[in-house]
């Protein structure tokens, strides 16, 4: 054997014996991969806050919608409704003390009107989570909805690894919601 087959030979063993076994993709009942699930860290809040915002405004400007501006006050109203979401162990647009969105952008102080929110129960991340939401028409026309200006967006992640996401839309430029709280204004948008 000469020399440049013996090397090529043994390379190819070398590289053999590097790739092992192929490894086994755990399936879930329904045959599909398990799901891993996305374990979000403490210090990632602002990371995931601002990519959910630059996302939201890439697509409302391809959607030929104005850009929108994390809002403080309206990640407040969806870290409360996230969190209480995962207490009622339901995704729904109501509080376990009968809040309606209205009633939580009012609560945290929030000037303009409700513009539209949209949940999820998930074990996905922002951004896949941001993905089905555009698939499905009501949950897109509160996100592109023309009329938002600010947005807010927050999430509670449960020990096993749920996680229950909100996003609130509102513009400063509409007068606040009038009327009694609770019921939805003419222009408001809910999507679950």
């Amino acid at each position: 054997m000469n020399r440049r087959a013996f090397l090529a030979m043994s390379s190819a063993l070398a590289l053999a014996a590097c790739a092992g076994t192929p490894q086994q993709v755990p399936l879930a009942a329904d045959g599909k991969p398990k799901t891993k699930i996305y374990r979000i860290s403490p210090g990632a809040a602002n990371r995931i806050q601002f990519r959910v915002l630059d996302s939201v405004n890439a697509l409302r400007q391809a959607a030929g919608a104005t850009q929108l501006n994390m809002n403080a006050k309206l990640n407040a109203a969806a870290a409360t409704h996230a969190r209480d979401m995962s207490v009622q162990n339901r995704p729904w647009h109501f509080g376990s003390d009968g809040s309606s969105p209205i009633d939580r952008v009012l609560r945290v102080g929030y000037q303009g009107r409700l513009v539209g929110e949209t949940i999820s129960e998930t074990y996905e991340t922002e951004l896949q989570t941001l993905s089905a939401w555009m698939e499905e028409p009501t949950t897109r026309n509160v996100i592109l909805d023309p009329a938002a200006r600010d947005l807010g967006f927050a999430w509670h992640q449960e020990k096993s690894g749920k996680i229950w996401w909100t996003m609130v839309l509102g513009s400063p430029e509409l007068a606040p919601t009038p009327g009694v709280a609770g019921a939805p204004p003419p222009h408001a948008n809910l999507a679950g």
